[in-house]
């Protein structure tokens, strides 16, 4: 193989991977634009191996036909290992908390970047680049659909008084996430009276959820002393 062509797909591999990469360092996900270049790369350096290896083994069955029957060519081997193998690079990624479970589009993210690296490595650029702008498409785009799929139109306010602050925000926020719970804002009032503090959250609810549910949930921590829907106007 030409080195130009080399090159080339190493070029197109840092572009694919960085590509999907900084939309997962823009959200501050656990794998970011590195390692997901990183990935890609090492995955086209895979291919590249395999392509080179299957070319010097056709060169040397037509320099001596008598090897025909010895030396094979075998495309699928390394990247199946490729397939297998990025698989505990994306479990590493994947953080179980509590009931939640967070990083399952990183390890997504990386596999598919693993995938596209093989088919940049192979020379197979119509698949690639296509793929690679659908990705981008599904994780920057449709990002947007899912939220007015699977959420409420119209945020709701609630107010939240609590004694210690810390323990009581840090349940909230575990409840939130672990409910698939937007929160648009947060806002703490400076006021005190008698040691309560209070703060303003301003969420989005999933359209499976129900806000008085949500509100009997939150209010059986015992660092939460009440909790009430709010106007807009508060």
């Amino acid at each position: 193989m030409a080195y130009e062509e080399i090159l080339l797909r190493l070029a197109i591999a840092v572009f694919a991977g960085g590509s999907i990469g900084y939309e997962r360092e823009y959200k501050n996900r656990p794998a970011g634009f590195r390692t997901h270049i990183l990935v890609c790369i090492g995955a086209c350096v895979i291919a590249l191996i395999q392509v080179n290896m299957n070319e010097e083994i056709i060169r040397r069955v037509l320099i001596n036909p008598n090897l025909k029957d010895i030396l094979r060519a075998d495309y699928g081997r390394l990247s199946a290992q490729v397939i297998s193998g990025i698989g505990f690079l994306g479990a590493g990624t994947i953080i179980h908390n509590k009931g939640s479970i967070k990083g399952l589009t990183t390890a997504a993210t990386l596999w598919v970047v693993a995938t596209l690296g093989l088919a940049i490595g192979y020379g197979y650029y119509v698949i690639s680049i296509a793929s690679l702008i659908i990705c981008v498409i599904v994780l920057i785009s449709l990002k947007k659909v899912q939220h007015k799929l699977f959420h409420g139109e119209a945020d709701v306010k609630l107010e939240v008084d609590f004694i210690k602050r810390a323990k009581a925000v840090d349940y909230i926020d575990e409840y939130f996430e672990k409910q698939n719970i937007h929160m648009v804002n947060l806002r703490f009032l400076t006021s005190e009276v008698d040691g309560v503090k209070s703060c303003i959250y301003t969420i989005n609810l999933p359209r499976s959820l129900n806000l008085n549910q949500v509100m009997r949930d939150l209010a059986h921590n015992d660092h939460i002393l009440e909790i009430k829907e709010v106007d807009d106007d508060h």
